[in-house]
Order: structure tokens, then C-alpha cells, then sequence
């Protein structure tokens, strides 16, 4: 009895352990699909505000926001095809760890931006903006380069595997046409008479039977017919004992021919 109570007592333990470590992963997953949203909601926010910036605000406050809205969606863009591609392709792990690399130097530019956004005096604006327009290009290059990078390279593997799919394809169609045989050779001895034709009827079990029946029959009409030289005296009792007329020699029997209707001594 204390067994049992024993087994039911872990078990419930077991039960209660494994619901607690569900509902803590389903606050997790939860928690993080919710953080996961906001953060999308606030980056299309500030790029909204940023786009706004950029029409509304002429001067270096507009240009400002241009170079942080161009930051942002390149490096955004380059992220997201990087991401997708690592999955197919193992080589572009190494291209990711230096995104990953040049994506701090990215965070640093885009917090230099936004600080100088407040900056309420123009002129300090206008001197600072050709260093970090020069920031800018280079870190929008070197990714510019990565993600078309491997768009060739994702783009050259798929002609590539497009190019041998249609060669596989055109000789699996060449042999499904190859239906004509090639015709025999003929010999060099042989006569061109008799060969009007290379192609051949199948042979079929009832025609093979009719003319094996009209071979047997044909050597028994030679057997009862008189030899050269004798005369009908002439012959052994045993010669007597054949019948005098043999029956005719029976036609080959085609597949596609009706059976022979016996005809009636009316």
C-alpha cells in the first residue's frame, strides 16, 4: 500500500513539475512574440518619423534624418537576406560574423544621429554632417556589397542547378523518343532479294502449331507416294497397309482468322 501511495505521490510530482515548465515556456515564447512586436511597431514608427523629417525639414535637420533612414534600411535589408541565406548556404556564416561586426559600428552612427538631432543650433550640425555623411557611405557600402554579394552568389547556384535540371531533362526526354529500334545490318554474302522489309510479325503459340501440323503433314504425303523405279506390285505388305489417299496438309491457324465452319454433305 505504501508503494502505491508512493508511485501516485511522484507521479503528481511529475504532473506538477511538467505543467510549471509548459506555462513558464508559454510565457517565455509569449513574452518574447510581444516584445518582438513592439520593437517592429517601434522601428516602423521612427522610420515613418524619419521619412516625415526628410520632406518636412529642409537644411541639415532634413538631411540628418536622411542619413539615418538610409542607415537604418540598409542595414535592415542586409540583415534580413543574410539571415535567409545561411539557412541553404553554410558559407555565408563568415559574411554574417562581419555583418555582425560592422552592424556595431552601424548602432554607434545611428546613436551619433539621433543625439545630434536635438541639437538645437544648425551651424553645429552643418559642421559635424560631412564626417558622418562620410561614416554613412562607407558603412552603407561594405553592406550594400555583402547583400548583393550573396544575392549573386544564391542567384549563380540556382542557374547553375537550372542548367543541370535542363540537361538531365533533355536526355530523360531523348530516351523517352527512342522507341524506333535501329534496323539489322545485313551480311555482306547476302542477297538483297527476300528483304523487303526489317520489321517482322510476332510469332504467335497457334501459328507455330499450324505449321508444325502442316510440316507433319507434308512428310506423310512423301512417305505414301510411290517411289521412283517401282510399281504398285512391287510393294511390301507393309507399303499395302498405308492408307491410299493422305489427308491434305492443315493451314496455319491465325490469330486473326475465324474458325473454319465444317462444311455439310447435304
Amino acid at each position: 500500500m505504501e508503494a502505491v501511495v508512493t508511485v501516485v505521490a511522484l507521479v503528481f510530482v511529475l504532473c506538477v513539475v511538467l505543467g510549471v515548465y509548459a506555462t513558464v515556456k508559454a510565457v517565455g515564447a509569449a513574452k518574447r512574440g510581444v516584445d518582438r512586436t513592439i520593437a517592429q511597431a517601434r522601428r516602423k514608427v521612427e522610420d515613418t518619423t524619419l521619412r516625415a523629417k526628410t520632406f518636412a525639414q529642409p537644411g541639415p535637420s532634413g538631411e540628418l534624418a536622411h542619413l539615418r533612414l538610409t542607415l537604418r534600411t540598409t542595414m535592415r535589408a542586409t540583415q534580413d537576406a543574410l539571415h535567409a541565406g545561411v539557412t541553404e548556404d553554410e558559407s555565408l556564416k563568415e559574411s554574417l560574423d562581419l555583418f555582425k561586426r560592422l552592424s556595431a559600428h552601424g548602432f554607434e552612427l545611428d546613436a551619433d544621429l539621433k543625439r545630434l538631432e536635438a541639437e538645437p543650433d544648425q551651424g553645429v550640425i552643418a559642421s559635424r554632417l560631412p564626417g558622418l555623411r562620410e561614416r554613412a557611405e562607407r558603412i552603407t557600402g561594405s553592406a550594400n556589397s555583402l547583400r548583393w554579394a550573396a544575392h549573386d552568389r544564391a542567384r549563380r547556384f540556382a542557374e547553375d542547378d537550372l542548367d543541370t535540371l535542363s540537361a538531365q531533362i533533355d536526355v530523360e526526354a531523348g530516351a523517352l523518343r527512342h522507341w524506333v529500334k535501329e534496323s539489322p545490318t545485313t551480311s555482306e554474302g547476302s542477297t538483297s532479294e527476300g528483304s523487303t522489309s526489317d520489321r517482322s510479325w510476332p510469332r504467335t503459340p497457334e501459328a507455330d502449331a499450324g505449321v508444325a501440323a502442316g510440316a507433319g503433314a507434308g512428310a506423310g504425303a512423301d512417305v505414301g507416294r510411290t517411289r521412283p523405279g517401282t510399281t504398285p506390285e512391287a510393294r511390301t505388305p507393309k507399303d499395302s497397309a498405308r492408307p491410299a489417299l493422305t489427308p491434305p496438309a492443315q493451314r496455319p491457324v491465325h490469330p486473326w482468322q475465324r474458325k473454319a465452319h465444317p462444311e455439310s454433305t447435304s
